[in-house]
């Protein structure tokens, strides 16, 4: 099994899954490449890499800013995961790929980046989760639980009732919940059921990215030692 494929196991995506950052150069308030150094250095454990919105870069920019913040991936050994776009992934030769519920079909990402690459689904409620499952998804990000300004088409927030009825009604695959997620309530997210949290100007915006991964590192894996109690 390689590397990459060892990732995909369920025990090993959980742990990967604790600090996730999703990250744009339209996210930061500084340089992308130095919020990235600093949130590794800080302890997040997936990166993906999220290029839309207002301010998005595209073409050839898009493509050499990804590369560089891949490499920087690879170095540090956190996984690299490619937001809805499977060709920049894996051109990129990107570690996997995260789509909504507008994008591609989960399916037919399987059979584009094979059986090595993780595969994240976002899912709203349990329908969606249950659908994602049965499609190959290895993780579900699930929200948005708190409301969020960051996407501009964000839904409205669930609440964290949705990921304790997603366990309870059978769904087995790791969680990230995402959406309005920081180090103050990072950890009642694990308490209901996710296994790490997914976040975007968390990090991005705080003023000390590295301080900022850090304690969201700690409340989770707090929470998590907790719940294995």
């Amino acid at each position: 099994m390689s590397a990459r494929a060892h990732w995909r196991q369920p025990e090993e995506l959980s742990k990967l899954l604790r600090v996730y950052l999703i990250m744009g150069s339209n996210n930061c308030l500084r340089d992308p490449e130095q919020v990235l150094t600093d949130a590794i250095a800080g302890g997040i454990t997936m990166f993906q890499y999220r290029e839309k919105g207002t301010g998005a870069l595209t073409g050839d920019e898009r493509f050499k800013l990804a590369s560089r913040l891949r490499e920087m991936c690879r170095m540090s050994g956190v996984p690299f995961i490619v937001n809805d776009d499977v060709d920049l992934a894996l051109a990129l030769d990107a570690d996997g790929v995260h789509v909504g519920q507008e994008d591609e079909l989960a399916t037919e990402v399987r059979r584009r980046i094979g059986e090595d690459r993780i595969l994240g689904v976002s899912a709203y409620n349990m329908v969606e989760a249950d659908t994602a499952v049965r499609f190959g998804a290895d993780y579900l990000g699930v929200g948005p639980l708190y409301s969020t300004q960051t996407k501009e088409d964000a839904k409205s927030a669930s609440g964290l009732a949705v990921l304790k009825e997603m366990r309870e009604q059978g769904i087995a695959v790791p969680i990230v919940g995402i959406g309005g997620i920081h180090a103050g309530n990072a950890a009642e997210v694990v308490r209901a059921g996710a296994d790490g949290v997914s976040v975007i100007t968390a990090i991005t915006h705080a003023d000390n990215e590295r301080s900022a991964a850090e304690a969201l590192h700690s409340a989770v894996e707090a929470a998590a030692a907790a719940d294995k109690a």
